[in-house]
């Protein structure tokens, strides 16, 4: 099960209608709704995921680390999303 489908059947399930079957799939926009507002990090996560990239390139600035960090994030919301298309 994807991140998306799980995503649609969580939705489903929050609006009290059951999962089984294709009803889930109803939810299919809100989530990709929510996955597109979610597209950007916001400062704080890009400064997290710095942390992480500063282990794979130690020679790199502050700014790149975020950018890198930015950039991961970004590929992972777009490979959610394109499962779905």
């Amino acid at each position: 099960m994807t991140p998306i489908e799980r995503a649609a059947r969580a939705l489903c399930r929050f609006h009290g209608e059951p999962e089984e079957g294709d009803g889930w799939q109803a939810y299919l926009p809100q989530v990709r709704a929510v996955l597109d507002a979610l597209h950007e990090p916001s400062e704080y996560m890009k400064e997290a995921g710095a942390g992480i990239t500063r282990y794979v390139s130690p020679d790199s600035d502050d700014r790149a680390y975020g950018q890198d960090a930015a950039n991961v994030w970004r590929y992972m919301i777009d490979a959610m999303i394109k499962q779905v298309r």
